[in-house]
């Protein structure tokens, strides 16, 4: 076979894949809104990934898949200083198809993330600047190098928070809670809470807080003057005291599972 030959079906080979992969981005949307804007990702099917860039639009990407994708709707509800793209389903459909959605958001511009979340997905925020909710019923969420308050829930799978320069606050009903925070900023208080997992939370030594902690079934752990004690009446840990000027409020808790706050 001639070079000439092998060009050419190299070529024709590398059209039909970069084809397939437009034809696999089925929606795309580029933003402009000025810092303070809302931004709200809503996702029944999929995992929902949003990651700061040096750029300088909101870009949303959602990919299509399944059996029965052509069924499922990208409704774009975005106007004025608000991006707001969120999905719908057919009634009663029992529907083999999910969306997944990436989001790329200048990484220097502060928004406000009104929500982040997917029903039945992983939802995962790195490198952003705002006002955060990130949420997922049947999922994991992981929210890293985020510089503002954070709250992040789970119903269903684990949270972890890293490399957070704010405040933050982060739940799980079955799956652990993991928390690293780099700098606290703002003196709301925080909470941190698992009813079947453990929870680990790590804050500067500086610390100031009232804290309380406490754990039915687990054990009980910190680096911080705190008295641990057995409950009298009962199962159980907690340990409660003052750190500092006691400026803000701190409560770490578990039902089932251990609970640690330990310094940075």
């Amino acid at each position: 076979m001639s070079r000439a030959w092998v060009r050419a079906i190299f070529g024709a080979a590398l059209v039909g894949l970069l084809a397939g992969a437009a034809g696999a981005q089925d929606f795309q949307q580029t933003y402009h809104i000025g810092a303070g804007g809302a931004v709200s990702i809503h996702n029944v099917s999929g995992d929902v990934k949003v990651t700061g860039y040096d750029g300088e639009g909101i870009v949303v990407a959602g990919f299509k898949e399944g059996r029965d994708r052509d069924l499922v709707k990208v409704e774009d509800r975005s106007g004025g200083n608000r991006v707001d793209v969120r999905v719908r389903y057919p009634e009663q459909c029992d529907c083999n198809a999910s969306i997944r959605f990436e989001v790329k958001v200048p990484r220097g511009t502060s928004y406000n993330f009104d929500e982040i979340s997917s029903v039945s997905g992983s939802v995962e925020v790195t490198g952003v600047t705002g006002k955060l909710q990130a949420k997922s019923v049947s999922g994991d969420v992981t929210v890293k190098g985020v510089t503002g308050p954070v709250n992040a829930t789970a119903v269903s799978g684990s949270v972890r928070v890293e490399e957070v320069h704010g405040l933050a606050s982060a739940k799980s009903t079955s799956g652990d809670v993991e928390v690293a925070i780099a700098r606290l900023e703002g003196g709301e208080g925080m909470e941190f809470s698992s009813i079947s997992g453990n929870v680990q939370v790590r804050l500067p030594a500086g610390l100031d807080a009232d804290v309380e902690m406490s754990v039915l079934s687990g054990s009980l752990k910190t680096d911080f003057p705190l008295q641990i004690e057995e409950r009298g009446n009962g199962p159980g840990r907690r340990a409660r005291g003052q750190i500092g000027s006691g400026s803000r409020r701190l409560r770490l808790t578990s039902t089932s599972g251990n609970v640690s706050l330990l310094r940075n």
